[in-house]
């Protein structure tokens, strides 16, 4: 039995926070990354950790809180969740519009995800439900299929971001770089904000996509409603100026009892603007309602009671015929892959803002959230995330624990229990002015400049992810994003910069070639055809080194390239050595070509190559 290995000094290499997974552990020996990765040991060593408690309290975040929690805590968090959930419910219903659904499909889709996660959630300020970027994505996926589509939208996204979470595919999130989210976000924000114009106006027809919301306001604009308009327009600015209120605080210190009030109130205010302009609103159109006149357009009956717990829809009715999980999979589409990922996107991003300087277990986030949404399907929800807006407000409010969040829901649930009938007054120019005015805020208006001073190539994911966003599709557009993206990425490792010295050391002319990180496979041709070209130049015997101090790690087709360099320089009577090379890239070379062993070398400098060792035919020293 060959002895145990001593894993003592075995470097447990954590992948950074920067969207990748905090507990995806990949096991690196001390000697080097080679072949003898002892798979046992490392399978050994994720049990053990999977029965501490340390790794229960990980996958069951309220049992690191629950224990400690205070009358000082519940206070805090009642009152942030009301706080919130009066911010949820106007919300709710403007984004189940956005998604062309009933408005009681917004607050289905509020309480679910409150309530799991927090049991599941690591992050004490995120709150669950809808968004307008996912309710618009969906939109499209339920336009002409109807609400059985969005709830089974809502499990397959939570299946797929579960299994993610336990697989530990967070990863796959940092393909997402910065210009393509902003982008994304930018046209999202402009594509939403579009499809209010309608109702904004007062004006019939669809609204849907970012040209045809423009042609439908150009095409109706002499039906525009006045009192609409004026309802609209005024939400946003008082939301507009409710942003900013809390600069109108008082600064100073020893303040008297009545400035702090004043102080407080203004707090108040700015906090719960949402909530309060759709309570004016929804109080100036039943006072019409109660005088028989009807200026504005109103969002109608809302489903009173609460949503049946049943298993989500896999076959459906449409147009007298069934149409099976098959069927309705194949006209969800793209959209099937492309929420879930977004919707990991959103809320990695927001915990991230709000997790302040804490480490963030993404793979738990991601593991919550496909909880929230498979859950979330069984109550007839739509697909939901983190919400970037609910968070602020919820962080701003001084929450302490997600135990805020049973309030939020707890307030959605009474709402859709008792106060359906009184919603139903609220002005669709109301929620469009909601809706309208948190886009303002979605819209990142310094990126252009900020990409064009630091890397103007970064322009270019930019405006393609923004033009195909805003002309062919929110899915496409984060797609070709993306496509881009990559495109620059292979061809920076196609393309790696290899610094090439000539020099003379004890006599000998040599030809050091540097690579400044591990060589890749589609960089393998690139890197041999360099070489060459430079000794055709040099035209002299100088022997070829290859420093492989950067080189991590090297694949098969490296490896074989590599192997033919050395072919094309015995043609021309050179000599190839490999320098400072680890043992795992040595291991692939001689993988090869067993005779690539002796032409590995250690030093310091060249010197202690050449010193008083001769270079022999084969390129041995």
């Amino acid at each position: 039995m060959a002895p145990a290995r001593n894993y003592a000094n075995q470097e447990m290499a954590i992948f950074p926070m920067n969207g990748a997974m905090r507990d995806t552990v990949v096991c690196t020996l001390p000697e080097f990354e080679d072949e003898e990765v002892n798979v046992r040991e490392c399978l050994r060593h994720q049990c053990k950790g999977a029965c501490s408690a340390t790794f229960f309290k990980r996958k069951l975040p309220i049992t690191s809180w629950l224990p400690q929690y205070s009358v000082g805590w519940l206070v805090a968090d009642f009152l942030a969740g009301l706080t919130v959930g009066m911010t949820a419910i106007p919300q709710g219903i403007a984004y189940a519009g956005v998604a062309g659904l009933a408005p009681q499909y917004g607050l289905y889709s509020g309480f679910m995800g409150a309530f799991v996660y927090i049991i599941l959630g690591s992050c004490k300020d995120i709150t669950i439900g809808p968004t307008a970027i996912l309710a618009l994505m969906c939109q499209k996926a339920v336009e002409n299929s109807g609400a059985d589509y969005a709830v089974l939208l809502c499990f397959i996204s939570g299946c797929i971001i579960l299994l993610m979470g336990l697989l530990n595919l967070g990863f796959l999130v940092t393909f997402i770089s910065m210009p393509v989210t902003t982008g994304f976000t930018t046209a999202a924000a402009i594509t939403i904000a579009s499809s209010q114009l309608k109702s904004l106006l007062g004006i019939p027809g669809k609204s849907n996509e970012f040209l045809e919301s423009w042609i439908t306001v150009i095409d109706h604009i002499s039906e525009t409603k006045l009192w609409d308009t004026v309802l609209g327009v005024s939400t946003i600015i008082l939301l507009l100026l409710g942003k900013y209120l809390n600069n109108a605080q008082l600064k100073r210190e020893n303040l008297s009892t009545l400035q702090k009030i004043y102080n407080k109130i203004i707090w108040l205010i700015s906090l719960g603007r949402n909530a309060i302009v759709a309570i004016l609103g929804t109080a100036l159109a039943y006072y019409f309602y109660t005088k028989d006149e009807s200026p504005f357009v109103i969002t109608g009956p809302i489903a009173e009671g609460l949503p049946p717990f049943k298993v989500p829809p896999f076959s459906t009715e449409s147009n007298g015929t069934t149409v099976t999980f098959g069927g309705m999979l194949g006209e969800l589409g793209a959209s099937s892959i492309t929420i879930p990922l977004i919707s990991v996107l959103e809320s990695i991003a927001i915990a991230k803002a709000f997790s302040k300087g804490k480490a963030l277990d993404a793979t738990q986030e991601m593991i919550a959230l496909g909880m929230c949404n498979i859950l979330g399907s069984f109550v007839r929800s739509m697909p939901t995330t983190g919400s970037f807006t609910r968070t602020a407000v919820n962080n701003a409010s001084g929450v302490v624990t997600p135990l805020g969040g049973a309030v939020t829901g707890a307030l959605v649930l009474l709402t859709l229990g008792l106060l359906t009938s009184t919603f139903q007054y609220i002005p669709k120019a109301t929620l469009a002015g909601i809706i309208i005015a948190a886009m303002f805020f979605m819209v990142e208006y310094e990126i252009v400049p900020l990409l064009w001073k630091t890397r103007k190539a970064d322009l270019i994911p930019f405006f393609v992810t923004v033009a195909v966003c805003l002309f062919v599709g929110l899915e496409f557009g984060i797609i070709s994003g993306i496509a881009v993206n990559l495109l620059f990425v292979l061809y920076d490792a196609a393309r790696p910069r290899v610094s090439i010295q000539c020099s003379k050391v004890h006599s000998h002319d040599v030809l050091l070639v540097a690579p400044d990180y591990s060589i890749v496979f589609p960089a393998a041709e690139f890197v041999r055809k360099k070489i060459i070209k430079k000794c055709i130049e040099l035209d002299n015997k100088a022997i070829v080194i290859l420093d492989g101090r950067y080189m991590r790690h090297i694949d098969a087709t490296v490896a074989k390239n590599l192997h033919s360099l050395w072919g094309d320089l015995k043609i021309r009577e050179q000599k190839l050595l490999f320098w400072n090379w680890n043992r795992s890239s040595r291991f692939t070379l001689c993988g090869i070509d067993p005779k690539l062993s002796a032409l590995f070398q250690e030093g310091t400098t060249l010197e202690d190559i050449f010193k008083e060792r001769p270079v022999d035919e084969n390129g041995s020293v």
